[in-house]
């Protein structure tokens, strides 16, 4: 399992401006990124009635993983199934490829196709599914600013305008209604392998911030 250096940081709009100009001296856009340098997430998550995902959130266990599913600028064309597992301030992502028609049967409660793939995680979700109860539980929508340097292979990403919908699990309708996550949360994300470099290390501190568990998923489901 290949681990990376994760950290988060609440942030206000003035820090999102400073951020955005330093960050865009040293460092590259997303190629994925439009002509803004933004684009749209929607994803799925999964819990159990139990609240399993959130609560090892809210109460910080040190080894957790959520599954979810999640799509850009709202072509449902290209979906994919991921599991995110962190162990203490180190995560690990795994995804996989899946079509809007399998996500419907999922969002519809058809899960004995999953039994049948060779697919590894397709197959280990559906064990969770029917072993922990998982279901889909959350719309959680977003625009995000990405930034990218090779060195040590840095990814810091801004995140804005959080959106989610209320007992709404209609994933793939681009016009099922969102409302905004409560505050106008702005969330700083910085990814790395092995080392952060130093000039990145300086940009991202900005003196009165510390890293936060926020938690979009956690703010998202208080609506349901």
């Amino acid at each position: 399992m290949k681990l990376r250096h994760e950290f988060k940081q609440n942030i206000n709009y003035s820090d999102y401006m400073i951020l955005k100009n330093r960050l865009q001296t040293v460092m590259k856009p997303d190629a994925n990124a439009g002509d803004g340098g933004a684009y749209q997430i929607r994803s799925l998550y999964f819990d159990n009635i139990y609240d399993k995902a959130l609560r090892e959130k809210i109460d910080g266990v040190n080894r957790r993983e959520k599954f979810r599913m999640r799509f850009y600028n709202d072509d449902t064309s290209f979906i994919r199934l991921e599991k995110k597992s962190k162990i203490n301030s180190l995560c690990n992502k795994v995804s996989t490829r899946i079509s809007d028609e399998q996500v419907s049967r999922i969002i519809n409660g058809e899960y004995e196709w999953m039994a049948r793939s060779q697919d590894n995680l397709i197959l280990e979700l559906y064990s969770k599914i029917k072993g922990q109860l998982l279901k889909p539980q959350t719309i959680v929508e977003y625009t995000r600013e990405p930034f990218i340097m090779r060195a040590g292979n840095v990814r810091v990403t801004i995140d804005r305008n959080i959106r989610t919908s209320i007992l709404n699990t209609d994933f793939l309708n681009s016009q099922a209604p969102l409302i905004t996550a409560g505050e106008k949360h702005m969330i700083l994300e910085v990814k790395y392998d092995n080392f952060l470099p130093e000039v990145v290390r300086k940009i991202v501190n900005l003196g009165d911030l510390n890293t936060s568990a926020f938690s979009k998923y956690g703010v998202c489901r208080v609506y349901g």
